[in-house]
């Protein structure tokens, strides 16, 4: 049990805050129960959109590609180059993906602009094409998920031969789903309409020198093409992601197939996907992820009105996959980060619905609610979700995000915030329900964990970075998200360590960035100060001091009325950075809510 801090910080002030903040979450809440929140808009996003629909029909859609023109170059960083958000600092892949959307699009006509990117590209990955290619591999290294389309991009426009393009094999989509993760695809999971599109484009535009190979090529075309449409969800939109649908949309578009049916429905999800101001965002929303997080936070703020919670758990319930999904053939009871139909289940996105449906029923288990419709088919959610998170566990113990056993590549290996995550949801199981399946794999987990943090006491979180540390981490995301899991388990001395780290990375003002020394955020400081409260504290240690000013620093965020302006923390697929309008609204009620309850313990 945690013992209970005589924090400096007055509850009246501290309710104050969590009123405001709590009214803001609340009115963000629609009518059926959820959240959709809003992403930041995306220059690569755009960028990717502008090419597709240039390449694939330009005359239909000159409006739009006007617009995202006009935004691409007044949304240009200073230095020529383009970040992945209007707050992100330049990169290489999205820069070149601008220069690319920017001469397929408007050839001659946006000159100043392109003049200025040549000079960022030239310091940056040199002059040549086949430098630049070879800087833009090295950025991913053996990963050809985002590299190969960025150079089929910049082929397509005529900056580099194809040639420098990295080949995919196509062909083997067609084989049985079973075999791809023995294939050494170099491509992730998630990224099979890639594969296929940009594997397409490169047999007809740089076909193999083996006569064999493209005869075998040339069989497989056809499957592969049914293959993709057969897997392209009702949207149009695969992963309802803008720039994996634009990379299939002007692939297919650069292999003879802009008529294609799958070609036409990425065009459609393209064009209204659009934003009046002429951007695009990486993906339409996270709806399940946000409404499953804002439920945990309003559980932790003192919960949500009978009716509301109900609404929600109603809601959250209908998002339960109930079929074999198509892309990663992974059984039914999963959740998706979207309630749209390009949504894929993942372990984080599961883990954190569970948990919320068990904080909004009351104590009750899933899908036993007498108020909550559940499929015939699905008599037990919980059972089914369950079964679903202990299958897509890999055998070092730690959970990845779609797959077992897929591969090493991002997103397909195990991931310390993942596994916490999933350790939640399983410690909130009722413990005559736990049998051994169940405490074999908080065992594995947990000694995953252990062997994943790091010297300094820190984990490394697969989805959030910040853009300012060392090498894009974020070790103190990771370890707020990892701490709450291993107290709840018991887990003493890795939560000590990593205890120690989070007090020694707060910033002198009583923040939290990224990592020690990089300047604060409303997010990183919301989810620490959120694990410090539901760690064991006594009075007077470093960690009560530090929870104690960092808690201050939230209160003063919310007088002066400068608590929720999202920062770019989120790391979507391939590392796209992005910004989401919910995040600091959420966590910071989480932890004002948690502060509260310290305090309340204390006067009581």
């Amino acid at each position: 049990m945690m013992s209970i801090t005589p924090l400096a910080i007055g509850r009246d002030r501290v309710e104050s805050a969590l009123r405001v903040v709590r009214e803001r979450l609340l009115a963000e809440m629609h009518p059926d129960g959820h959240w959709e929140g809003r992403l930041s808009s995306s220059a690569l996003a755009t960028a990717t959109a502008i090419s597709a629909m240039a390449a694939a029909c330009p005359d239909a859609n000159g409006h739009l590609i006007e617009g995202g023109l006009g935004w691409l170059v007044r949304d240009q960083n200073s230095d020529g180059g383009w970040g992945d958000t209007p707050d992100s600092p330049s990169n290489l892949s999205t820069t070149m993906l601008a220069v690319s959307a920017l001469t397929l699009a408007a050839p001659g006509g946006q000159s100043p602009a392109l003049a200025k990117a040549e000079d960022y590209l030239a310091r940056h990955a040199g002059r040549t094409a086949e430098e630049r290619a070879a800087a833009l591999a090295a950025v991913y290294g053996k990963d050809r998920t985002f590299a190969a389309p960025i150079l089929v991009n910049a082929a397509l426009a005529g900056l580099i031969p194809w040639d420098r393009v990295p080949r995919l094999p196509f062909e083997l989509s067609v084989l049985p789903h079973g075999w791809y993760r023995v294939l050494r695809l170099h491509v992730v999971s998630y990224a099979l309409p890639a594969l296929i599109a940009v594997g397409l484009v490169l047999h007809r535009r740089n076909p193999p020198r083996s006569q064999l190979t493209r005869m075998w090529r040339n069989c497989a075309e056809t499957p592969a093409l049914r293959k993709l449409a057969a897997i392209q969800p009702s949207s149009g939109g695969f992963l309802e992601a803008v720039p994996l649908t634009s990379f299939v949309a002007m692939s297919l578009s650069g292999a003879g197939h802009a008529q294609h049916a799958v070609t036409r429905k990425c065009v459609e999800f393209l064009r209204r996907a659009a934003r009046s101001d002429g951007s695009w965002p990486i993906d339409s929303n996270l709806s399940v992820w946000l409404t499953s997080n804002a439920a945990i936070a309003l559980d932790a703020a003192g919960g949500l009105a009978a009716a509301d919670a109900a609404r929600t758990r109603r809601w959250l319930l209908e998002m339960q996959h109930r079929t074999v999904h198509p892309y990663t053939n992974t059984a039914a009871g999963g959740w998706s980060w979207t309630h749209l139909p390009g949504g894929v289940p993942d372990v984080d996105d599961t883990a954190r619905a569970m948990l919320a449906l068990d904080k909004v029923s009351g104590g009750d288990a899933l899908g036993k609610c007498s108020s909550v419709r559940t499929d015939e088919h699905f008599p037990d959610s919980r059972r089914a979700g369950l079964r679903w998170l202990i299958q897509v566990q890999n055998r070092d113990g730690g959970w990845p995000t779609f797959c077992r056993g897929w591969g090493k590549l991002p997103f397909d290996r195990s991931a310390p915030d993942l596994t916490a995550h999933v350790l939640q949801a399983l410690g909130a199981i009722p413990a005559d329900e736990r049998d051994g399946r169940i405490r074999r794999a908080v065992r594995h987990g947990v000694e995953y964990l252990r062997r994943s943090q790091l010297s300094d006491g820190s984990w490394l979180p697969l989805w959030f970075g910040n853009q300012f540390t060392s090498g894009h981490a974020n070790p103190v995301l990771g370890t707020a998200f990892v701490l709450p899991a291993l107290l709840e388990v018991g887990e003493r001395d890795a939560a000590r360590k990593g205890l120690a780290y989070l007090v020694g990375a707060q910033t002198d003002d009583g923040g939290w960035g990224g990592a020690t020394g990089v300047m604060p955020s409303v997010e990183e400081t919301a989810v620490a100060v959120s694990a410090l409260a539901q760690s064991p504290l006594s009075s007077g240690s470093a960690e009560a001091q530090a929870l104690d000013r960092a808690a201050d620093w939230l209160l003063r965020k919310v007088e002066a009325g400068a608590w929720s302006d999202p920062s770019p923390i989120g790391l979507y697929f391939s590392k796209l950075w992005y910004s989401e309008k919910l995040y600091p609204i959420i966590w910071m009620t989480e932890s004002l809510g948690r502060v509260v309850s310290m305090l309340r313990c204390k006067r009581d």
